[in-house]
């Protein structure tokens, strides 16, 4: 079983920050890390999961209706009088880029099934490869069409459609969207293990983000790997891998 950091070490750090990132780069046997990528009002790619700021920081509306220099301003709770901010992708690479060329994998998730962020995909692979990054990066989002769209862009990259069963990403990557894995809910294993055993099934979980406490008990991964599930994305891979 293959493990990521879910927006970092997310369950005793605060998610997509540089924090909850160096914290996961310095864990060994770790296979990536995920993000999320948004676009700000003044055109620039910034790492945050919701498409609005109100829940991960002291500000309220949403991710695009800001420009960089004023979500800057915003702050993120990092517990005992400390705060982080919202990254850019650049920072974020700028951080991971040597332990990238590593074998680390990042796996980054278009947010734009709510909101049809234009150009995102031209932007996040033209700088992807202005790094020559192209191998270490797994794309991934619920909108097949954006999905469809990196592939026209990347021929060779690798990809990721997300849904709530693995049934229905396999749907979607028949129907042409360009992904070549199935990221699934973790409960969403749907379909018998023989049925997508081609495929890399990356599954995702929810809960125990931080603020809160490590629960004590672990998924038994051996269970997950009998239903086909090749890699899980996990809020605490330190309780996993250290």
């Amino acid at each position: 079983m293959k493990i990521w950091a879910h927006r970092g070490c997310s369950q005793i750090y605060p998610e997509n920050t540089m924090l909850s990132f160096s914290k996961a780069a310095k864990i060994e046997g770790l296979t990536g890390i995920e993000l999320d990528i948004q676009l700000t009002k003044d055109n620039r790619i910034v790492v945050c999961h919701d498409e609005k700021v109100d829940r991960t920081t002291d500000g309220i509306g949403e991710v695009r209706n800001y420009t960089l220099k004023e979500l800057k301003k915003l702050r993120i709770d990092a517990g005992n009088g400390t705060y982080e901010k919202i990254p850019t992708i650049e920072e974020v690479l700028d951080l991971l880029e040597n332990r990238m060329m590593n074998g680390l994998k990042l796996n980054i998730e278009l947010k734009n099934s709510r909101i049809p962020y234009d150009g995102m995909e031209e932007k996040i692979i033209e700088l992807i490869h202005g790094r020559n990054l192209q191998k270490n990066v797994v794309y991934s989002s619920f909108n097949a069409l954006s999905l469809q769209k990196i592939r026209e862009l990347d021929v060779e990259t690798e990809i990721g459609i997300l849904d709530s069963k693995v049934s229905d990403c396999l749907f979607k990557l028949r129907g042409g969207c360009g992904a070549n894995a199935l990221h699934p809910y973790w409960k969403g294993i749907d379909l018998p293990a023989d049925q997508i055993k081609d495929y890399s099934v990356r599954a995702y979980l929810g809960g125990h983000l931080y603020p809160e406490k490590p629960t004590g008990t672990k998924l038994d991964l051996a269970a997950l790997t009998q239903k086909g599930i090749t890699d899980v994305f996990l809020n605490e891979p330190e309780q996993y891998l250290n």
